[in-house]
């Protein structure tokens, strides 16, 4: 060794110098990118380490060949090899430089902390007092962080100690009741107006309302924590959330309408998915409301996990991983991959991503390459659909289809980074850096094989319209899904998991005479008994009511509200006039309905003034009708000018205890 310094010590100082420098980037390149390499678990481990052997044997080689030439002084070959290592070098840290970009890129889907808002909100005509006559809503989970927690901060922060609270189970109960003046104000997420703006009742709730105070504060994302042991390399369920946002990102906590729910599952060894678009009108029990029955789409109030909760009690299917995407993102990712191919089914006008009518997106029926725009506009067409959001949803699914197919023609680096800057900007998800790594094994079987595509099973959630009742919401439009749609597209979900074996199909028929198509999952239509909800009575006669109720097995308990009057008008006899069960309420949840009812009868008359007039009023009788037969029976009314007889001993009083206080008119 010290024949080789001093050897060295000897060479000419421009070949030393050059031989450290190039030594020690070499190494230094090494280095980089070993680090690059280690960070893609999952991803071809064997190459990978016999990659990081082969470099770190080739470092040594390096330094034995320089200095041999060194020594030999041939120092033209030193040279040559000199700027080979050089280029190898710069290679190894430009690979290195995008194996960390893309890395952070992927990393960056998975958001370990993010902005929390909460404002304090009034009625845009009303003004805030800090005083105890002054009462503000609440939620009363403590575990809530925007409707309790940061709410209970903005309330020290701001010093609103005079204030008095009123605690809520829900935000759709805490802002009805705002409406109708019950409270002052509420606390509730600053993302309120994009979560709850698609309900009919507040289309306005951006000009209705106005923001008093608001508190932010970044913490660690509540979603996030949702994990799983599932691997992306075996069948896996993915809850896809649509944030219907005017703004690209997600770097707060945006809140979601709840609007855009695919529960998609995925088996990366058939390539073969199931999407189910749960309609947001769809009347399930919420996790997260003590299971008490609401539109689905009230469940992303409560957060991506009451969403997740509610769907997996609803299938019975674990979901392993979510997907909350930024809709305003969708016209990036397709622009990126230079567009997608849609079969569109309609023509129709749609507003643009920033939600302006004067630039509207307008599109023929046919198949034509859609941009961003014009993919956007048809995943969110809702208004001119005979079917409203069940045709939305189909749409949607139409556009997921497209993308993920067109993922396998990705063919450069350039169009591979702008899809991941999109997809990391707009992307908030559970699934860790290292799991999203193994989607690479999924890709690679579809770049080598070009005939590979994603096969999509579409299905259609079957069932029937019914407006009822909702806490906070009124009577409203609701979707009541058939079970046995449901429970066939749940079938197909759990045999693309493996959970259930398939069963073996003997025999298919067909006819060259029709084109065959491939069948929707669960779009088939049922005789089963529906859901009924409760009619108003008002007005109605008692008869009707009790018809009705007896073919329901429901008890009818009647008050009497005797109505004296001058002169007897029969229709108004036994007429309802309220009745304690709103309208709309779910017949299936009554047992009783009481009701408040007219009974009218006759007024008395004083009987002495009878008696004193009544030969005066027989006399003229007698005179003025005298071919005129009395047919007067006993519950008759014997009219002269202003005095009337009543005989009332007949009439009897029906009239029932009840208790008024809950009778509602």
């Amino acid at each position: 060794m010290k024949r080789i310094i001093k050897k060295f010590k000897k060479l000419k100082s421009i070949y030393k110098v050059m031989f450290l420098v190039i030594s020690i980037l070499f190494l230094f390149s090494i280095i980089f990118i070993s680090q690059g390499v280690l960070l893609l678990k999952n991803i071809e481990t064997v190459l990978r380490i016999i990659f990081l052997i082969l470099i770190y044997i080739g470092y040594f080689i390096y330094l034995f060949i320089s200095i041999l030439l060194l020594f030999s002084k041939k120092n033209k070959s030193f040279i040559i090899n000199s700027i080979f290592i050089t280029l190898i070098s710069t290679i190894f840290i430009i690979i290195s430089i995008y194996l960390n970009k893309t890395y952070n890129i992927i990393d960056n889907m998975n958001k370990d902390k993010v902005t929390y808002s909460s404002s304090l909100v009034i009625m845009k005509d009303s003004e805030f007092k800090n005083s105890n006559d002054f009462v503000v809503g609440m939620i009363n989970d403590e575990a809530d962080v925007e409707g309790n927690i940061l709410a209970n901060k903005l309330i020290e922060k701001k010093k609103l100690d005079k204030i008095e609270l009123k605690y809520y189970d829900n935000y759709l109960e805490m802002l009805s009741d705002l409406y109708n003046k019950v409270i002052n104000g509420l606390f509730i997420s600053s993302n309120y107006v994009l979560s709850y703006s698609s309900y009919d009742n507040y289309n306005n709730l951006s000009s209705d309302t106005k923001v008093i105070y608001s508190y932010k504060e970044e913490m660690k994302n509540q979603d996030i924590q949702l994990t799983t042991n599932k691997s992306l390399t075996e069948p896996f369920t993915i809850l896809l959330l649509g944030v219907d946002s005017t703004k690209d990102g997600l770097k707060t906590n945006s809140a979601f309408n709840g609007d855009t729910m695919m529960m998609i599952t995925f088996n990366p060894k058939t390539l073969n998915a199931t999407i189910f678009s749960v309609p947001r009108d769809t009347y399930v029990p919420i996790a997260c409301n003590g299971n008490k029955s609401n539109k689905i789409n009230s469940s992303a109030a409560g957060g991506t996990s009451c969403v997740i909760n509610t769907l997996e009690n609803l299938t019975g299917i674990d979901i392993d991983y979510y997907v909350k995407i930024n809709f305003k993102g969708v016209v990036d990712l397709v622009d990126a991959i230079d567009g997608v191919s849609v079969d569109v089914p309609i023509d129709f006008c749609e507003q643009d991503s920033n939600r302006d009518f004067e630039n509207q997106i307008c599109l023929k029926k046919g198949v034509q390459t859609l941009n961003g725009e014009q993919a956007l506009a048809l995943a969110r067409h809702r208004k001119t659909l005979a079917m409203g959001d069940f045709q939305r949803v189909q749409h949607q699914q139409l556009v997921v289809e497209s993308i993920l197919n067109k993922a396998k023609n990705i063919r450069n680096v350039t169009m591979l980074f702008d899809i991941l800057n999109v997809i990391s900007n707009n992307i908030e998800t559970n699934i860790s850096t290292d799991e999203i790594l193994n989607l690479y094994n999924v890709g690679k079987k579809m770049l080598l094989n070009n005939n590979a595509n994603i096969n999509i099973e579409k299905t259609y959630l079957t069932g029937y319209d019914l407006t009822m009742l909702i806490p906070g919401l009124g009577n409203v439009y609701t979707f009541q899904y058939y079970e046995q749609s449901l429970e066939e597209i749940v079938n197909a979900m759990k045999l693309n998991l493996g959970l259930i074996k398939p069963k073996l199909t003997k025999t298919f028929n067909f006819s060259a005479n029709y084109t065959y198509e491939v069948p929707v999952i669960g779009k088939k239509y049922y005789t089963v008994t529906r859901n009924e909800a409760l009619p108003s009575f008002v007005d109605s006669n008692l008869n009707y009511l009790n018809n009705w109720a007896t073919s329901r097995n429901i008890e009818v308990k009647v008050n009497y509200i005797k109505d004296g009057m001058d002169g007897y008008d029969e229709t108004k006899d036994n007429i309802i006039i309220s009745q304690d069960v709103l309208k709309g309420t779910l017949v299936s949840t009554i047992n009783s309905i009481s009701v408040n009812v007219i009974k009218v009868e006759k007024t008395n008359i004083n009987n002495e003034n009878v008696n004193v007039e009544n030969n005066e009023i027989n006399n003229n009788l007698n005179t003025e009708n005298n071919n005129v037969e009395d047919n007067t029976n006993e519950d008759e009314i014997i009219v002269n000018e202003n005095d009337t007889t009543l005989d009332s001993d007949n009439i009897e009083d029906s009239s029932q205890s009840f208790d008024n206080d809950n009778v509602i008119n």
